[in-house]
């Protein structure tokens, strides 16, 4: 879409945030994001800490960051948006590829991933695939990663008991452990044990991983407030 086709259009833009240890990158990156006339950059950031108080103030759509920084790196960065932010759209772009740190990424949440060694454009897209939701490993990165994470999550998902998956599905709609207990009938005890059992199955950091990973896999079509 053109700058001038936006405009007539009456479409709000899709609202980034860059985090990037390199102004000079950051003001390239920006200059790609924007040409298009769809997208515009609202705050970027140098580090992971002014990009976390930058995410509070200005709301973005999409976060693009990059993981090596000083400070909290990219990961970290991951993991706080989201434990603030379960619907928060992270979209890693960075130099480090290997398909365990690609795998890493998906598992935190990250909603995307692209190689800085991709060609530009893969930016744009992965930032339009976040703003609707999509998940986007950019065609440089390692072929099969995303299937390697996506059959690697089936695995942890058949593992677990039917009454463990019950409680893992209503945790990830916003239920609270007495909640599960009422509903399940059962002692809050028994859904503590299970709960310990479902965090060590799905290996997930926290509840937003866990809200993240049932949305990947279709078990909940929304986070429930």
């Amino acid at each position: 879409m053109s700058a001038m086709n936006a405009m007539h259009s009456g479409m709000r833009p899709i609202r980034v945030m860059l985090v990037d240890d390199h102004p000079v990158v950051r003001t390239g990156y920006r200059r790609l994001l924007e040409q298009g006339g769809d997208i515009a950059v609202v705050a970027e950031a140098g580090n992971g800490e002014t990009a976390y108080g930058l995410y509070q103030e200005h709301a973005p759509d999409v976060c693009v960051t990059d993981l090596s920084m000083p400070g909290i790196g990219g990961l970290e960065l991951l993991r706080k948006l989201l434990a603030r932010d379960a619907g928060a759209r992270v979209l890693v772009f960075t130099m480090h590829d290997t398909p365990q740190l690609i795998a890493r990424a998906f598992d935190g949440g990250a909603c995307g991933f692209v190689s800085k060694q991709a060609d530009p454009e893969h930016l744009v897209d992965a930032v339009r695939a976040a703003h609707a939701g999509r998940r986007y490993l950019d065609p440089h990165s390692a072929p099969g990663v995303l299937q390697g994470t996506a059959n690697m999550e089936a695995d942890r998902l058949s593992s677990l008991s039917q009454r463990e998956f019950e409680i893992f599905r209503l945790l990830a709609e916003g239920r609270s452990a007495a909640d599960c207990a009422r509903l399940l009938h059962v002692s809050s005890k028994t859904v503590a044990n299970h709960q310990t059992c479902i965090k060590e199955k799905l290996d997930v950091p926290g509840p937003a991983a866990l809200v993240h990973l049932a949305l990947r896999n279709g078990i909940i079509e929304q986070v429930h407030p």
